[in-house]
């Protein structure tokens, strides 16, 4: 077991535990999307983890770190705070603001974070850019909603992870870059209706089912 520091509180933590893990199963909150339990190489896209470690130069991201010594580490520290709110901002301006009929309404990761970090949904300072794409609705099961997607990455990892084989997948690059949905040929059709994993990790409602008539 190895004892670290967060923010002045003492944590004690089996060796190579992931610091962002560590730190939200102690109550410790540090904003995140793309982070999924049990990770072995979390891709930090989100940009959200950001923390401070003594020792170091610059801010890391959390879900990046395990714990393999005594560390002290900041998690709101000035510039740890700035970096995390320019990285939600950038991804809500980018994002389809319809909160009121969107199907995550108050609980919707962004909402979450947001609010944690005192940040407005509707930023002063960027512009507002949609992409022009309709709902994708190709899947049998399920309808994707690229104008809500953060592009974090949980949906592809949860239907890897379960059912050893992933039908979604990033395509295209840049600010066109989407999830879609794939299948290798040959491979046995999923029972997406039945497993719903993509659905549960999805942090904005960016990925639904249909509904049935």
């Amino acid at each position: 077991m190895i004892t670290i520091r967060v923010d002045n509180k003492k944590l004690t933590v089996k060796e190579g535990t992931n610091l962002l893990k560590a730190c939200l199963d102690n109550d410790i909150y540090i904003p995140n999307l793309c982070y999924v339990e049990k990770m072995s190489h979390p891709p930090a896209s989100c940009r959200l983890c950001f923390v401070e470690i003594e020792g170091e130069k610059h801010p890391i991201p959390a879900c990046t770190v395990k714990v393999t010594r005594e560390i002290v580490v900041k998690t709101d520290s000035p510039g740890v705070r700035q970096l995390q709110k320019v990285a939600l901002q950038l991804l809500l301006s980018v994002h389809h603001l319809d909160c009121r009929n969107c199907e995550a309404n108050r609980k919707c990761a962004l909402q979450k974070i947001a609010k944690f970090l005192n940040v407005g949904l509707k930023s002063k300072h960027l512009d507002h850019f949609l992409k022009e794409m309709e709902i994708d609705q190709r899947h049998p099961f399920l309808n994707y909603y690229p104008n809500r997607c953060v592009l974090c990455g949980r949906c592809i990892h949860v239907c890897r992870d379960r059912n050893k084989q992933a039908q979604l997948t990033f395509a295209n690059r840049g600010f066109d870059t989407v999830i879609s949905f794939f299948i290798k040929p040959g491979a046995p059709p999923l029972q997406c209706d039945a497993c719903r994993a993509c659905i549960e990790a999805c942090p904005v409602a960016a990925i639904l089912p249909k509904i049935s008539n």
